[in-house]
Protein backbone atom coordinates (compact mmCIF):
# COMPACT_ATOMS: atom_id res chain seq x y z
CA UNK A 1 0.00 0.00 0.00
CA UNK A 2 3.14 2.31 1.03
CA UNK A 3 4.57 1.96 -2.11
CA UNK A 4 1.37 3.15 -4.61
CA UNK A 5 0.49 5.75 -2.28
CA UNK A 6 4.59 6.84 -2.67
CA UNK A 7 3.54 6.51 -6.61
CA UNK A 8 0.80 8.56 -6.66
CA UNK A 9 2.20 11.32 -4.51
CA UNK A 10 4.92 11.82 -7.35
CA UNK A 11 2.65 11.52 -10.08
CA UNK A 12 0.02 14.02 -8.17
CA UNK A 13 3.52 16.30 -7.64
CA UNK A 14 4.68 16.04 -11.69
CA UNK A 15 0.76 17.26 -12.67
CA UNK A 16 1.34 20.41 -10.03
CA UNK A 17 5.07 21.28 -11.75
CA UNK A 18 3.72 20.63 -15.06
CA UNK A 19 0.97 22.76 -14.80
CA UNK A 20 2.72 25.70 -12.93
CA UNK A 21 4.82 25.32 -16.02
CA UNK A 22 2.19 25.77 -18.52
CA UNK A 23 0.81 28.67 -15.81
CA UNK A 24 4.63 30.43 -15.75
CA UNK A 25 4.59 30.38 -19.54
CA UNK A 26 1.31 31.68 -20.82
CA UNK A 27 1.47 34.17 -17.80
CA UNK A 28 5.30 35.41 -19.06
CA UNK A 29 4.06 35.16 -22.64
CA UNK A 30 1.79 38.38 -21.74
CA UNK A 31 4.77 40.53 -21.69
CA UNK A 32 6.38 38.90 -24.50
CA UNK A 33 7.05 40.82 -27.53
CA UNK A 34 4.69 39.16 -29.96
CA UNK A 35 3.42 36.03 -29.35
CA UNK A 36 5.64 32.39 -28.61
CA UNK A 37 4.52 30.09 -31.49
CA UNK A 38 1.21 28.70 -30.89
CA UNK A 39 1.17 31.14 -27.25
CA UNK A 40 -0.34 34.67 -27.00
CA UNK A 41 1.70 37.12 -26.23
CA UNK A 42 1.72 40.82 -26.05
CA UNK A 43 1.64 43.88 -27.55
CA UNK A 44 4.33 44.50 -30.51
CA UNK A 45 7.43 46.42 -28.86
CA UNK A 46 10.01 46.20 -31.90
CA UNK A 47 9.69 46.70 -35.97
CA UNK A 48 9.57 49.17 -38.03
CA UNK A 49 6.13 51.02 -38.65
CA UNK A 50 5.23 51.32 -42.46
CA UNK A 51 3.43 54.25 -43.82
CA UNK A 52 2.12 51.98 -47.07
CA UNK A 53 0.01 48.67 -46.96
CA UNK A 54 1.54 44.98 -47.38
CA UNK A 55 2.22 44.33 -51.11
CA UNK A 56 -0.20 41.28 -51.09
CA UNK A 57 1.56 39.55 -53.72
CA UNK A 58 4.74 39.50 -51.71
CA UNK A 59 2.90 37.20 -49.15
CA UNK A 60 1.71 34.87 -51.38
CA UNK A 61 4.29 32.28 -49.98
CA UNK A 62 4.66 33.55 -46.43
CA UNK A 63 3.45 30.83 -44.08
CA UNK A 64 2.46 32.71 -41.06
CA UNK A 65 2.14 36.08 -39.89
CA UNK A 66 2.06 37.46 -36.39
CA UNK A 67 -0.84 40.46 -35.61
CA UNK A 68 -1.88 42.52 -32.44
CA UNK A 69 -5.50 43.34 -31.88
CA UNK A 70 -5.20 46.69 -30.53
CA UNK A 71 -7.94 46.55 -28.19
CA UNK A 72 -6.97 43.59 -26.14
CA UNK A 73 -3.07 44.46 -26.43
CA UNK A 74 -2.72 40.89 -27.55
CA UNK A 75 -0.74 39.28 -29.90
CA UNK A 76 -1.07 35.53 -31.94
CA UNK A 77 0.60 33.71 -34.90
CA UNK A 78 -1.74 33.28 -37.47
CA UNK A 79 -1.91 31.81 -41.34
CA UNK A 80 -2.36 34.16 -44.34
CA UNK A 81 -3.87 33.56 -47.32
CA UNK A 82 -3.56 35.91 -50.33
CA UNK A 83 -6.42 35.99 -53.10
CA UNK A 84 -6.61 38.64 -56.44
CA UNK A 85 -4.83 40.99 -54.15
CA UNK A 86 -6.53 40.49 -51.04
CA UNK A 87 -5.29 39.45 -48.03
CA UNK A 88 -7.29 37.22 -45.20
CA UNK A 89 -6.59 35.44 -41.88
CA UNK A 90 -8.93 32.60 -41.11
CA UNK A 91 -9.15 31.08 -37.63
CA UNK A 92 -10.62 27.82 -37.83
CA UNK A 93 -12.43 25.45 -34.83
CA UNK A 94 -14.87 28.18 -33.73
CA UNK A 95 -17.67 25.42 -33.05
CA UNK A 96 -15.27 22.95 -31.09
CA UNK A 97 -15.40 22.57 -27.45
CA UNK A 98 -11.56 23.77 -27.35
CA UNK A 99 -12.32 26.68 -29.68
CA UNK A 100 -15.01 27.84 -28.07
CA UNK A 101 -12.59 27.93 -24.55
CA UNK A 102 -9.32 28.80 -26.43
CA UNK A 103 -10.15 30.88 -29.28
CA UNK A 104 -11.67 34.77 -28.11
CA UNK A 105 -10.11 36.54 -30.50
CA UNK A 106 -12.09 36.57 -33.29
CA UNK A 107 -14.80 37.71 -31.31
CA UNK A 108 -12.49 40.24 -30.21
CA UNK A 109 -11.57 41.49 -34.29
CA UNK A 110 -15.32 41.54 -35.42
CA UNK A 111 -15.91 43.73 -32.66
CA UNK A 112 -13.02 46.03 -33.21
CA UNK A 113 -10.99 45.30 -36.06
CA UNK A 114 -7.72 47.58 -36.11
CA UNK A 115 -4.70 46.17 -35.88
CA UNK A 116 -1.37 45.73 -36.78
CA UNK A 117 0.08 42.97 -38.77
CA UNK A 118 3.66 42.21 -38.37
CA UNK A 119 5.92 40.67 -41.48
CA UNK A 120 9.49 40.31 -41.21
CA UNK A 121 9.95 42.83 -38.16
CA UNK A 122 7.56 45.57 -40.41
CA UNK A 123 4.71 46.93 -38.80
CA UNK A 124 0.97 47.62 -40.85
CA UNK A 125 -1.81 49.41 -39.54
CA UNK A 126 -4.43 47.54 -40.91
CA UNK A 127 -8.52 46.58 -40.58
CA UNK A 128 -9.91 43.25 -40.11
CA UNK A 129 -13.53 42.56 -41.48
CA UNK A 130 -15.04 39.60 -41.21
CA UNK A 131 -16.10 37.74 -44.80
CA UNK A 132 -18.57 35.03 -44.87
CA UNK A 133 -20.00 35.77 -48.61
CA UNK A 134 -17.44 36.76 -51.16
CA UNK A 135 -16.75 35.82 -54.00
CA UNK A 136 -12.98 35.61 -53.31
CA UNK A 137 -13.69 33.96 -50.40
CA UNK A 138 -13.22 30.48 -52.40
CA UNK A 139 -9.93 31.43 -53.89
CA UNK A 140 -8.49 32.24 -50.51
CA UNK A 141 -9.91 28.93 -49.06
CA UNK A 142 -7.91 27.08 -51.42
CA UNK A 143 -5.13 29.02 -50.73
CA UNK A 144 -6.03 26.88 -47.27
CA UNK A 145 -5.23 23.72 -49.17
CA UNK A 146 -2.53 24.74 -51.51
CA UNK A 147 -0.53 26.20 -48.29
CA UNK A 148 -1.20 24.06 -45.03
CA UNK A 149 -3.44 21.79 -45.83
CA UNK A 150 -2.86 19.22 -49.00
CA UNK A 151 -5.91 17.35 -50.11
CA UNK A 152 -8.46 20.43 -48.84
CA UNK A 153 -10.72 21.23 -51.15
CA UNK A 154 -12.22 25.07 -52.08
CA UNK A 155 -15.69 23.51 -51.11
CA UNK A 156 -14.98 21.97 -48.45
CA UNK A 157 -13.41 25.47 -46.88
CA UNK A 158 -16.47 27.41 -48.09
CA UNK A 159 -18.66 24.54 -45.93
CA UNK A 160 -16.60 25.83 -43.24
CA UNK A 161 -16.86 28.50 -43.43
CA UNK A 162 -20.56 27.97 -44.10
CA UNK A 163 -20.92 26.46 -40.94
CA UNK A 164 -19.54 28.88 -38.94
CA UNK A 165 -16.24 26.36 -38.13
CA UNK A 166 -14.50 28.50 -39.94
CA UNK A 167 -13.91 32.60 -39.57
CA UNK A 168 -12.44 34.44 -42.48
CA UNK A 169 -11.53 38.34 -42.14
CA UNK A 170 -9.91 40.41 -44.61
CA UNK A 171 -6.81 42.35 -43.92
CA UNK A 172 -7.75 46.46 -45.29
CA UNK A 173 -5.20 49.33 -44.92
CA UNK A 174 -6.39 51.99 -42.74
Amino acid sequence: MSFITGLLKIIGGLIVVILLAVFVTITAARWADGPWALIAGGPFTTGTLSATPPDPAALKDVAEVQFQLESTGRSRTSWIMENNGRLFIPSGYMNTPQGKIWKHWPMDAEKDGRMILRVDGVLYEMNMVRVMDDPDLGGAMAEVGRKYLPGATEEFGLADVASGNTWVFELLPR
